[in-house]
């Protein structure tokens, strides 16, 4: 490779939730360092307009729900004969069902922690008994501030996110002699659809609430004064699975602009 060839060439890396939001970001930014991108999604649409805006075929879709530890088996697997050796995952896909604990079903309790932690263990597990072989690899997990803050009405989403950051260090831990590394990324509240189902009608007024923070949710604002983009997310990512990260395992990123005061 040469100085000036993009950083990523040469690269195969699957993307779950690439459908929209975080997901469909960092897709795009790992195309644009030269990687081919799998991009999946359980819901079709998403992946498949992405994959259209890249006619070279730089960026395949697949339809696949992580839940489903057999289907991402076998999706791993053609990864690996059709497309090429897998070196880079990263887990984005995600749900949010906020509720007060006292009112949260049972269903979305069990929805939840079947895709954001039950999931990453799928896919992490299918890719790791390639990467391992090989010696290398990254996998970098999105996972969320509210993983170490308390907060109302998140109680399963926190909790869930929590249990995929602690299974993706583990991971890092048990694969680090075979040089794959694992690291998460824990975004504060970034602009998607996600974050948007907690806002009222009024955007801008919910917006300006979650910078200045909510001293009645025992929540505070953001310090650097915004909301995260997507692509402030998607570059955290391709920092750690990019070479200049390549002494960095089972390290948590936080990017939410200073929004949980970490020491």
């Amino acid at each position: 490779m040469t100085p000036s060839a993009p950083e990523l060439a040469g690269r195969t890396a699957l993307v779950t939730g690439a459908g929209q939001g975080i997901g469909e970001a960092v897709a795009r930014a790992l195309a644009a360092c030269g990687a081919q991108v799998v991009a999946v999604d359980r819901e079709a649409a998403g992946v498949k307009e992405l994959a259209d805006d890249y006619p070279g075929g730089q960026v395949v879709a697949r339809e696949l729900d992580v839940t489903l530890g057999p289907a991402v088996d076998e999706l791993v697997d053609e990864v690996e004969r059709v497309i090429g050796p897998l070196d880079i995952l990263v887990n984005v896909a995600g749900v949010m069902r906020p509720a007060p604990v006292v009112e949260l079903t049972d269903a979305d309790w069990a929805e939840t922690f079947a895709v954001n932690a039950t999931g990453v263990f799928h896919t992490s597990r299918a890719a790791a008994r390639h990467m391992s072989g090989r010696r290398g690899g990254c996998i970098v997990t999105v996972g969320s501030n509210a993983a170490g803050v308390p907060r109302s009405s998140m109680a399963a989403y926190a909790a869930s996110k929590a249990a995929a950051t602690m299974f993706t260090k583990c991971l890092g831990l048990e694969l680090a002699r075979s040089q794959v590394r694992c690291n998460v990324v824990s975004p504060g509240s970034t602009d998607t659809a996600m974050q948007r189902q907690l806002w009222s009608e009024d955007a801008e007024a919910s917006e300006r609430r979650v910078i200045d923070g909510d001293p009645e949710a025992y929540r505070v604002g953001i310090p650097l004064g915004r909301i995260a983009a997507p692509a402030d997310v998607a570059e955290a990512v391709v920092f750690l699975v990019s070479d200049r990260a390549r002494h960095i395992t089972m390290h948590d990123l936080y990017v939410d602009g200073g929004a949980t005061l970490r020491a």
